[in-house]
């Protein structure tokens, strides 16, 4: 795949996508509930049939996964070596409360790694992408190339806005030391360490593989880390369900994982 020459197409499909994202924001859209307990919205559906149909449109023989797909069993995602893998509106909870702090998430899988990923955030106008050992910011037609940073003192930690009661987390927090403590909604965490505004991102609560897979590339792109408990790199697409582990994501020379 030559992401290069297919890069184009998905920052306007991205971009388009975002515009719908935003005809929904703020106008008191109502929710409905997933069974997993998920808030859902139109713009989700909207987003999702647009990725769905324009990634299709661009490479009509790989599969797509997205959060809002039917339920696709193991046995035929097993199948799989090379697929899309989408969050069509990564961040629901902060879209519904008007963060702002929400993105579109798109990854190219290929033996259970990220090889590519996207992140685009409507309300910034901003995509983030990363691929072949290389991470970019792409704003107002301009792209710069960004690397996460050597850890700093304090640590600047960032989490999100709904974790702050998770024990675990809080226990881990008070092991690092003097650490200042922020919160981001979305896989916008993970572009924000890219770029170097903050340095270390540790997950303990449960989240699905689409939350994680655009982040996880662009970062890793960007000579950051993304680990599980046991120092491992996530995989994708190895079990039957679409959860990712805990997880620990960082810039440079983190000297915890």
């Amino acid at each position: 795949m030559e992401f290069k020459t297919i890069l184009p197409q998905l920052i306007e499909l991205t971009t388009k996508t975002g515009e719908e994202i935003l005809s929904h924001y703020k106008t008191g859209a109502s929710v409905s509930f997933k069974d997993n307990n998920t808030p859902l919205t139109i713009a989700d559906q909207a987003a999702h049939n647009m990725i769905i149909a324009g990634l299709l449109s661009i490479t009509p023989d790989i599969p797509v996964l997205s959060e809002e797909s039917d339920v696709i069993s193991f046995t035929q995602r097993s199948q799989w070596d090379e697929y899309w893998l989408v969050d069509p509106l990564d961040g629901t909870r902060d879209f519904i409360e008007e963060t702002g702090e929400f993105c579109i998430c798109i990854a190219y899988i290929k033996n259970h790694r990220p090889i590519f990923g996207l992140v685009a955030a409507p309300l910034e106008s901003t995509h983030y992408y990363g691929f072949d050992g290389n991470a970019y910011k792409y704003k107002n037609g301009i792209e710069q190339r960004i690397n996460a940073c050597t850890t700093s003192k304090p640590l600047r930690v960032v989490t999100g806005h709904y974790s702050s009661k998770n024990s675990t987390l809080l226990s881990h927090l008070t092991q690092l030391g003097e650490c200042q403590h922020f919160h981001l909604g979305s896989a916008l965490k993970f572009c924000r360490i890219a770029e170097g505004v903050y340095d270390y991102y540790p997950r303990f609560g449960p989240c699905s593989e689409w939350d994680t897979a655009a982040g996880v590339c662009i970062l890793e792109s960007a000579a950051g880390s993304v680990v599980d408990k046991n120092g491992d790199s996530l995989k994708y697409n190895t079990k039957d369900d679409l959860l990712s582990p805990v997880f620990f994501a960082s810039g440079k020379n983190m000297p915890i994982s």
